[in-house]
């Protein structure tokens, strides 16, 4: 009993793992090592005596009613539509207690969040804004997820016009050139970008820089209108050269589908709470940086995240 996750070519896998055991290059000790291992853990859990699972549970996993059949679809995913909204209302409360907010204002004195939910006309702009793909990262449906709308849940753009006031008017635009930014008199911006889904080797990446059109789309929009920057990533990225024309920065990591969660925290119904689980890194040559390290120098130290104050309105 010996698992390894080669989901395709494991025929190949166990003809060149026999090989390298019968000639001595792997030891057999090391075979019944890992066996041993996972026999502790399956005993551990008593799956010997108790092999399946628990099937009166199953009504409390992600379901939702099928339009076409009055029979109940089960949809599963790494990150589980959840029927049953105390478990939607927790999934959205892990999201607003995990954003970590990296900067607020141009100074300290002039913060700018939380946002107003009363305003004349606001921006939302970004490849990520409008995408429970993007949200949701990867294992989500498919192994490497996809974008796009993919499973049911509410995008950080429906967030927000579900947020603000009915007379806020909410303008989306993917990547608004200059032209369109000057001809429109935007109170404020949101801008959400960040990686695509990946997971294993399909996420080696040796420069962690934002994706395109990530950049221009935060050059252009935050030039001309005061923004907050929200980060759809599973890791740090290279932020530093976007800091000085960023008004706030906020990584949201991979919030899945309770994209209100994070409009909970930028329009101040609740504060940011929220702390750096990793170093957040200023380049790439620092690499690999810790705690504790000589040439530790981060953008963002190990534990930071500033904090807001609830507003609630009056």
């Amino acid at each position: 009993m010996l698992q390894v996750m080669v989901p395709l070519n494991y025929t190949e896998f166990i003809d060149g793992l026999t090989y390298l055991v019968n000639n001595k290059f792997i030891p057999m000790s090391r075979i019944d090592d890992a066996v041993e291992r996972i026999l502790r853990v399956k005993f551990t859990l008593g799956l010997f005596e108790n092999p399946f699972a628990d099937y009166s549970m199953t009504k409390y996993l992600g379901c939702q009613v099928s339009q076409t059949s009055s029979r109940l679809t089960i949809i599963r995913n790494a990150n589980l539509y959840l029927l049953k909204q105390e478990h939607r209302d927790l999934a959205r409360e892990a999201v607003r207690k995990s954003l970590v907010l990296l900067k607020n204002g141009k100074s300290s004195m002039k913060p700018l969040l939380p946002l107003p939910k009363r305003a004349s006309k606001i921006l939302v702009a970004g490849t990520h804004a409008n995408s429970i793909g993007y949200q949701s990262g990867e294992w989500t449906i498919d192994w490497q997820g996809s974008s796009g709308n993919l499973t049911v849940g509410t995008t950080i753009l429906s967030a927000v016009e579900k947020t603000v006031d009915p007379n806020t008017q909410v303008i989306y635009n993917e990547n608004p050139n200059q032209d369109y930014l000057k001809s429109n008199n935007f109170d404020f911006a949101i801008v959400v970008v960040g990686e695509p889904p990946y997971t294993e080797t399909f996420g080696d990446n040796l420069n962690l820089t934002i994706p395109k059109p990530g950049p221009s789309t935060i050059k252009h929009v935050c030039g001309s209108v005061k923004c907050v920057v929200i980060l759809i990533t599973g890791r740090p990225l290279v932020v530093q050269p976007y800091i000085d024309t960023i008004d706030a920065l906020v990584t949201a990591w991979l919030p899945g589908t309770e994209g209100q969660g994070v409009t909970d925290v930028l329009f101040g119904d609740y504060g940011f709470t929220g702390k750096l689980a990793r170093t957040w890194f200023t380049s790439v040559d620092q690499l690999p940086m810790n705690v504790g390290d000589s040439h530790y120098d981060p953008l963002y130290p190990f534990g930071f995240g500033l904090t807001t104050t609830p507003t609630k309105a009056t």
